[in-house]
Order: C-alpha cells, then sequence, then structure tokens
C-alpha cells in the first residue's frame, strides 16, 4: 500500500505495526549486539523470519539465479503487509522490511540511465512502505561511485540504506567504509571477500576493526549456515545475514525455465540459524 500522503516522514517498523493498534505495555527488550537478517523471496519468507525471531529481511527477487535482483513494487507491499502484524509476544523483534535494488545481474558499474532506474526504484520501495534498501555502485576502477550513492541515498529520504556485497569486489573495501558512513549508509553487507563468509573471517575481522572508528555496521553474509554463526559472532560482527532456502521442484516447461523449479525460505534451516545465533550472544 502507498505511503499515506499526509505522513509527513518515513514509518520505522515500530511505527508501522502499532498504527492503529495498542503498542505493549512493557518496552521491547535490547537485541542482542548480532542480529539476524533473511534474505527472502516472498511474503511466506517474512512470516518464517517474523516466526524465529530475525531483526530484518532483506527482500529480492531471483536470488539463487542471479545472486538477487529488484523485486516488483507489488512484491514489496505484499511483503510490508506480512511483515506488518502486530507481534504475539512483547520480546518478540519488529521485523524491518528491506529491499535490495540491483537492476540487473553481474557487475557493479552503472551506467547514468541504471542508476536513474535504480533512483526511481528506491523511492518506490520506501514508498511501499520498506524500511531500508540495499544498494552499491562501483567506478571502473574498484572504487564506490560515489555519485550514485549519493542519488540512491537521496532518494530513500531517510530510510536506512545498506551497501551491498559490490563492497566484496571494491579496490580497497577498508577505505570504502569511511566513504560509505560519510555518505549515510547505515551498514555493509560483505563476506570479507571470500566465497563464503566463513572462509573470510580475517577481513571480516578488520573490517569490524575498521568500522568502529567510522560508525557503520558491518553485516557478515555470502554462503552462510547454522554452522558458521558461532565464528561469525566471534570477530565482533553486528549481524549475520543468510537464505535459509531450498528449492521447490516444478517444471516449468521450455517457456517456463525448465526444470529448475522455485525458492522458498525453510522454516528448519531459518530456526537454526536463529538458535545457533541465540546460543552464540548468550554465551
Amino acid at each position: 500500500m502507498p505511503r499515506d500522503p499526509t505522513d509527513s516522514g518515513h514509518r520505522t517498523a515500530g511505527e508501522r505495526r502499532y498504527a492503529g493498534a495498542v503498542p505493549p505495555s512493557a518496552p521491547l527488550p535490547v537485541l542482542p549486539r548480532a542480529v539476524l537478517e533473511l534474505a527472502v523471496q516472498d511474503p511466506a519468507g517474512a512470516v518464517v523470519a517474523a516466526g524465529v525471531g530475525a531483526r530484518r529481511v532483506e527482500l529480492c527477487s531471483a536470488l539463487g539465479a542471479t545472486g538477487g535482483i529488484t523485486p516488483s513494487t507489488g512484491l514489496v507491499e505484499a511483503v510490508v503487509a506480512a511483515a506488518s502484524v502486530v507481534p504475539a509476544s512483547d520480546s518478540a523483534p519488529l521485523l524491518e522490511v528491506h529491499v535490495l535494488v540491483r537492476p540487473r545481474p553481474g557487475g557493479f558499474v552503472y551506467t547514468p540511465a541504471e542508476t536513474d532506474l535504480m533512483a526511481r526504484d528506491v523511492t518506490l520501495a520506501v514508498e511501499a512502505g520498506a524500511d531500508g534498501v540495499v544498494v552499491g555502485a562501483l567506478t571502473p576502477s574498484g572504487a564506490v561511485d560515489l555519485a550514485a550513492l549519493r542519488a540512491l541515498v537521496e532518494a530513500a529520504e531517510g530510510a536506512e540504506v545498506t551497501y551491498h556485497r559490490a563492497l566484496d569486489v571494491a579496490a580497497d573495501p577498508a577505505a570504502a567504509l569511511d566513504v560509505l558512513a560519510e555518505a549515510g549508509v547505515a551498514r555493509v553487507l560483505t563476506s570479507g571477500g571470500a566465497a563464503r563468509a566463513a572462509d573470510g573471517l580475517d577481513r571480516l575481522a578488520a573490517l569490524v576493526e575498521r568500522s568502529a572508528d567510522v560508525g557503520i555496521e558491518v553485516m557478515a553474509g555470502g554462503g552462510v549456515t547454522a554452522a558458521d554463526v558461532p565464528a561469525l559472532v566471534a570477530v565482533g560482527v553486528d549481524a549475520v545475514h543468510l537464505s535459509a532456502r531450498r528449492t521447490v521442484a516444478d517444471t516449468g516447461g521450455p517457456g517456463g525455465g525448465g526444470d529448475a523449479g522455485y525458492e522458498v525460505t525453510d522454516q528448519t534451516l531459518a530456526e537454526a540459524a536463529a538458535a545457533a545465533l541465540r546460543t552464540t550472544v548468550d554465551l
């Protein structure tokens, strides 16, 4: 549902959830330093994420086939609606919806026309109720494309901005943190430059150390499983990101993608990741 035109500012997840409802009498508990974010592709995935206590979802489309591209505005609205149910328990975290804005697969060097498209998609995502957007752009030399980034941050109109794994192919990821923080980015998603975050622990630790100086969060993601969570939390990341997805067999025929099937968020995998995080932060 588009934002109410009389609403003068962006509503947070808490404000959205409790609009028209009675908020809990007791304040919500302080969440552990490391929180869980799930990459989802449909409203059902958001329901799973809320059920296991995730703090955020990153909404995208075609995750397995492309690494994720921009979802439709209709899908954003549906997932925001699914995440907007008042929690049954006062202790349940408020699920935030962050939307990936990436116009195509491939690299992260964009033309002016692509940057303009991304800015329009950022605006549409925020108007549809998203709490934040997930973006990234690089110059041909591997530096942060600051002009493109500023346009995307401006289009977000105060909604949180996460810089995605374009950071993992940046020429100098540590130096990029300074640029991103100054541009108003809240956090980065990174595997530490490795194919799997569990194999990039040394660089993740270095990024965490640098992030403390510039005021930006580091979220570990990339091939993460529940078994990887303790090691990732141990290096000090602020959040752990994973998809917890499985493929449903469903043949689409020669015009529907063949026998590739489609992906869903797996309840068991999501529960295992959430349990691993709770156990680790409670140690």
